[in-house]
């Protein structure tokens, strides 16, 4: 299994004013990301808007991403799909395009019948027959269902299933019991990043990086070397940075932060709203505040 102890950017998917994605955008961020020495990329979740993509888009998009990566750099590929044969279909495509890992996100749409056995069985038999190694994607906040405990430490037995990113707004602790030498478990968001090293996690995958991936990176070097002295402080401004930006706007909100930051973010697709020229006056006045922008 290829080494996960980094930083990962959910990277996102640009669009132009006539809601077609931008791919000259988004190989120029690749451009970007390639020289800034992230791990690499998770495709096609959240922040890449993944269900408002066709399949044709989404495997275009991870291979401007696998195509357009350093040499090292690794690519997860992200599956939100509510049936299984859709999950098994996409992870055969994304295994031949290139990605080296996949991230299975649990169908929720039938949510009351999604107990701890059918989402075992869910998980498991997608891992017996997937192309690429895979990460569970605990993600109340997109899916309405946690994950328990319980299931993450039986679904860690499994050996074609190395690991979780792990997105709930608290709770890693008890996930952290099941990270070794073969099952990673990473912070889903900056928030927690720093802490949840210091626990013992290898890294994670935060919207931050997607905008300031130096940041990303200087957080995830103190959790490397344990400084609590530096990298406590740096945690909370992190963490403040996030919440002005993902926190208070959502995908748009990176999206706008990008372009302020000289990438090209683009526009989100519908239904989503980019900001206001109100909201992105407000937006660099708090990232100039804060230090992260030149005023």
């Amino acid at each position: 299994m290829k080494p996960l102890a980094g930083i990962f950017a959910p990277i996102g998917t640009p669009f132009r004013e006539d809601e077609e994605i931008d791919f000259a955008a988004l190989e120029e961020n690749m451009a970007f990301y390639a020289r800034s020495g992230i791990l690499g990329y998770v495709t096609l979740g959240s922040n890449g808007e993944n269900k408002s993509l066709s399949e044709e888009e989404k495997l275009a998009v991870l291979r401007t991403v696998v195509t357009g990566r350093a040499p090292g750099q690794l690519a997860v590929a992200g599956a939100t799909y509510e049936a299984q044969r859709d999950t098994e279909r996409f992870f055969d495509a994304a295994a031949e395009t290139g990605a080296d890992f996949g991230l299975l996100l649990a169908p929720s749409y039938f949510r009351k019948q999604m107990t701890d056995e059918v989402l075992f069985r869910y998980f498991t038999t997608t891992a017996d027959r997937a192309p690429l190694p895979l990460l569970v994607y605990n993600a109340p906040g997109f899916s309405g269902l946690t994950l328990s405990p319980a299931l993450v430490g039986r679904l860690g037995q499994h050996p074609n299933i190395v690991g979780m990113k792990d997105s709930a707004a608290s709770g890693i602790e008890n996930f952290l019991a099941f990270e070794r030498e073969d099952f990673h478990v990473l912070a889903g968001s900056v928030n927690f990043l720093f802490p949840a090293m210091m626990q013992g996690s290898l890294g994670g995958t935060v919207s931050l990086a997607n905008v300031f991936p130096e940041i990303a990176q200087r957080l995830y070097r103190y959790g490397v070397e344990r400084d609590e002295t530096r990298g406590a402080p740096f945690q909370a401004y992190c963490r403040r940075l996030n919440e002005g930006i993902s926190g208070r706007y959502g995908v748009p909100g990176v999206k706008a932060a990008m372009t302020l930051a000289g990438l090209r973010g683009g526009l989100p697709r519908r239904p989503l709203l980019p900001l206001t020229d109100t909201e992105v006056a407000d937006l660099r006045a708090f990232l100039v505040q804060e230090g992260a922008l030149n005023g």
